[in-house]
């Protein structure tokens, strides 16, 4: 290790070992860097000195240096952190630093990735939705209403929480299915927000964002800077609420006798899905839909080859009343007339695997 004075400071200044990723969508691979580090530096600095002397040609995002613009992300010893925000000061002196691109999405060139994938997902999420007559500047509200919802405005979208996620980060097939705990908790906020006028937020939070896919391990409460508690405070009460309109036998009991389902649990897909597959009213006999009985060929192509995210569940048929009006036992105990099958109307259960609309995509190879 050399040892030189700081022109700025008079500090001692240190040679330390770095490894960085160098490549782009073809390939790359980590190059290795002694570069100078002087006291209270933040990695962010040393890679811009690599960039005014042995490396001129390496590609990073960073805007603010002062955590608040998310820009900086990489990966860091393999961990998802803010380049400008991780202290020179908490590695050891013999410690080789390594820092990575953000391994969920696709490298654009060294330690920039294309990170599109999470606007579009914001794009998909409804807005805010203000209630009828009230226009802006004449919301009014008090600040117990918005305590809950506040905390995720703190959101930086450094999308740190999204490429730890290992629904994603494992498993590229999910991210059609799945928004990410950045767009959980802005459901949530919305969900929680005293003048939305939307009453479908946990619904579409399960049908479209892929809210059943998270298994609450924390991993994105862990990373975010801002110290949101995003499992906790967001994906966990909106999990409840899903479950408590779903699941819980009292209100069940009174959809069964009032609603029936009016507005069930798919009914967003329509509205939010461009591509949604429309269910026509009928298909060609002795057809057997793979797809949610929607006969549509390029639905039933991909159901065959593994999960057709964007097919569309049956709606609820009407109630199955007597000759006195009223729903006999059977209605009340089984839940077949008030939840058609998402396989269609065609199917006797129980299903032969090669039915499965989750088939494999390579089942056949075993």
């Amino acid at each position: 290790m050399g040892t030189e004075k700081s022109q700025a400071a008079g500090a001692p200044a240190t040679k330390r070992q770095f490894r960085i990723w160098r490549g782009d969508e073809t390939g790359g691979d980590l190059k290795e860097y002694l570069v100078e580090v002087k006291e209270g530096e933040v990695v962010l600095d040393i890679i811009h000195r690599l960039q005014s002397t042995e490396a001129p040609d390496l590609a990073c995002r960073w805007n603010c240096k002062a955590g608040k613009c998310g820009s900086c992300s990489v990966e860091i010893n393999g961990k998802p952190k803010l380049a400008c925000m991780t202290r020179m000061s908490t590695f050891t002196a013999d410690e080789t630093i390594s820092v990575t691109p953000l391994r969920t999405f696709p490298i654009v060139r060294d330690l920039v990735t294309d990170v599109s994938f999470n606007y579009e997902k914001a794009r998909e999420t409804p807005a805010f939705a203000p209630p009828p007559g009230v226009t802006p500047g004449d919301y009014r509200m008090q600040q117990v209403d918005v305590e809950r919802s506040q905390e995720f405005r703190k959101c930086i979208e450094c999308f740190l929480c999204q490429t730890v996620c290992h629904v994603i980060r494992d498993h590229e097939e999910n991210k059609p299915a799945f928004a990410g705990p950045r767009y959980f908790i802005r459901a949530a906020e919305l969900d929680m927000h005293p003048l939305d006028a939307r009453d479908d937020r946990k619904e579409y939070a399960q049908a479209e964002q892929g809210l059943g896919y998270c298994n609450i391990t924390k991993c994105c409460t862990e990373v975010c800077p801002e110290h949101i508690k995003i499992t906790d405070n967001g994906i966990i009460p909106m999990k409840e609420r899903v479950v408590d309109r779903k699941y819980d036998p009292l209100v069940w009991l009174g959809n069964k006798i009032f609603r029936r389902g009016q507005v069930p649990q798919t009914s967003v897909t329509s509205e939010h899905s461009p591509g949604a597959v429309r269910t026509p009213a009928a298909g060609p006999p002795g057809f057997h839909s793979h797809a949610g009985a929607s006969h549509d060929p390029e639905a039933e192509a991909q159901a065959q080859a593994g999960v057709n995210w964007h097919r569309e569940v049956p709606k609820p048929t009407a109630p199955t009343l007597d000759e006195s009006g009223k729903l006999p036992l059977t209605e009340l105990t089984f839940d077949r007339p008030a939840a058609p099958s998402p396989f269609g109307e065609d199917v006797s259960f129980p299903l032969p695997p090669e039915h499965l609309n989750y088939a494999h995509p390579e089942q056949d190879k075993h």
